[in-house]
């Protein structure tokens, strides 16, 4: 069950991002989205509907830190029969600074089953440090923090999803990569995502033109192969995720868009030709 978690907020996500250069506090330059942002995912496995999740702005801003913040949160749930066997209802949220897309707090409440955590993460830019909180199951209360020493610029998965829609895809070739280190819970990963192109994809709201990415995964226990997934983003100023689809040891899994509410931008529709 925990898998399944992993599942709905891993291909939104894709990962947790920490830039190689730039300074702490840099700003992102972000034109692509505001408070009161709403996007609803339809999750599928196979040919079956397993479930729902959506990633919403909060309509104001909050001062964590000294920092103005967005508060990011999102939801993944499995829904109708499939609830029955494997019962997922997850939120990973973030505050992220609205200038540099760092995140200043972020936190987890997962409940899978008979499997639950609760856990909160602070992040110290001054001083490149993170504490990581996580509650006793037992007693209902936090343990002791742990702490780590970080890179710069380092993003828990929220900011780092936050900061890739401020970068410029349109300036892009087929085979470009974006390079980043990568970090999951306690462990750092070399990892790139190679531009694609372009693509129409049909979806539930339109055909939407996006930019195509394809993350080379490294060696895990989830998903089959070095390009086992495969994401598209408008090609817009939104840049919000469209669909997502992953091979999976288990199977094929993806993420589409279903509803948009609250975006900065029109969406990049493909209108239909007069006849």
């Amino acid at each position: 069950m925990r898998k399944l978690g992993f599942y709905f907020f891993g291909l939104l996500f894709l990962s947790s991002f920490i830039l190689r250069e730039g300074s702490v506090y840099e700003a992102a330059g972000n034109n692509s989205f505001t408070t009161g942002e709403l996007l609803n995912f339809h999750v599928t496995f196979g040919i079956f509907s397993v479930g729902e999740a959506k990633m919403e702005i909060k309509d104001k801003t909050f001062n964590i830190n000294g920092k103005k913040c967005y508060r990011v949160d999102v939801h993944g749930k499995t829904t109708g029969l499939v609830s029955w066997v494997a019962k997922v209802n997850d939120v990973w949220g973030a505050y992220v600074d609205t200038v540099a897309m760092t995140p200043q707090i972020s936190y987890r409440k997962i409940r899978e089953n008979n499997y639950k955590k609760d856990e909160i993460v602070k992040f110290d830019h001054n001083t490149n440090m993170i504490e990581y909180k996580v509650v006793d199951k037992k007693t209902g209360k936090f343990k002791d923090p742990l702490y780590y020493k970080a890179p710069e610029n380092v993003r828990d998965m929220v900011g780092g999803y936050m900061y890739l829609r401020t970068m410029d895809l349109e300036s892009f070739q087929i085979g470009d990569t974006i390079t980043v280190d990568a970090f999951f819970e306690d462990t750092f990963y070399d990892f790139q995502i190679m531009y694609s192109g372009k693509e129409t994809v049909k979806t539930k709201i339109g055909k939407i033109r996006c930019h195509k990415l394809v993350p080379v995964m490294p060696d895990n226990k989830l998903f089959d192969g070095e390009n086992s997934i495969t994401v598209w983003f408008s090609a817009d100023q939104n840049k919000i995720p469209v669909r997502i689809e992953a091979s999976m040891f288990i199977g094929k899994a993806g993420v589409e868009i279903e509803k948009t509410q609250g975006l900065l931008h029109p969406l990049n529709l493909v209108k239909k030709r007069n006849s």
